[in-house]
């Protein structure tokens, strides 16, 4: 039996307290929580009025390789027309050191950037000839996503999982760059299925901060009735965990899949 924790007794605003109190280091002793099956959290209580989706290995199986060398000849070779001359070797380490250095020097605990500007970066301090560095970086980091994938394509199990709930308030939640996550939903035809989407990279941190599951339910007008609201995802840690802080139920996808029948 799949196990998540749920908060006893706590309301919304009163765990956003407890959270920002944390955070200041105000309070070192974490709220009470007791242990519970996801799937008598999902099937007891409130009908559910809202569901918030995970994005990646939830709706989309992907894969990408960041490390591999030839991803960044790729994109060299592409730059080259673009007015811009760098090494892949340099273009590795230089991508791998400015997003670390961003990383560190943002306050969030789970911190986000966003790589166009990291590429932004990157064009103008590399460019032969005079180039608008913002709108290359936004193109090179479509380009480097592109170079890095090796497998795109849809669940048709979340698809069927999607349509079965089609009358219901839905959103997403990623931990995802706008500036290609976007197009991937589009491209792939999740898009348009959704309320709206909430992408890490537009507020600067990521799941599993509280302040995007708070985010989603002050859209889904449905705050005052966490418990109405239901999150799917893959990850314990960014889906799970951070949903039942907020006294919202939960699923792993899989689990999502076989328990409204659409596994098959």
């Amino acid at each position: 039996m799949l196990e998540s924790y749920k908060i006893q007794g706590e309301g919304i605003e009163s765990v956003l307290k407890s959270y920002r109190m944390e955070k200041t280091g105000e309070l070192s002793v974490p709220p009470v929580i007791e242990r519970v099956s996801i799937t008598r959290t999902v099937c007891e209580g409130s009908p559910i009025k809202g569901i918030i989706f995970d994005c990646y290995q939830t709706l989309i199986d992907i894969h990408t390789d960041e490390d591999d060398l030839e991803t960044y000849e790729r994109v060299t070779m592409w730059l080259a027309y673009q007015g811009v001359k760098i090494r892949p070797e340099k273009l590795r380490h230089t991508y791998e050191l400015k997003v670390k250095e961003r990383m560190d020097r943002s306050e969030e605990e789970y911190p986000e950037v966003k790589v166009e500007e990291v590429f932004s970066e990157i064009c103008k301090d590399h460019a032969v000839w005079r180039i608008d560095e913002k709108k290359l970086g936004v193109e090179t980091a479509k380009v480097f996503r592109a170079a890095s994938i090796r497998k795109l394509r849809p669940f048709p199990q979340s698809i069927k999982l999607i349509e079965h709930c089609i009358n219901i308030p839905k959103c997403i939640i990623s931990n995802g760059q706008r500036v290609f996550s976007e197009m991937e939903l589009r491209y792939l035809g999740f898009y348009d299925y959704f309320d709206f989407v909430i992408f890490s990279s537009d507020l600067g941190y990521k799941k599993p901060d509280l302040r995007l599951f708070m985010e989603a339910l002050k859209k889904l007008g449905l705050e005052l009735e966490p418990k109405c609201v239901l999150s799917i995802g893959d990850s314990y840690e960014n889906e799970i965990l951070p949903a039942h802080k907020l006294g919202m139920c939960a699923m792993q996808i899989e689990d999502a899949w076989e328990f409204y029948g659409v596994k098959d």
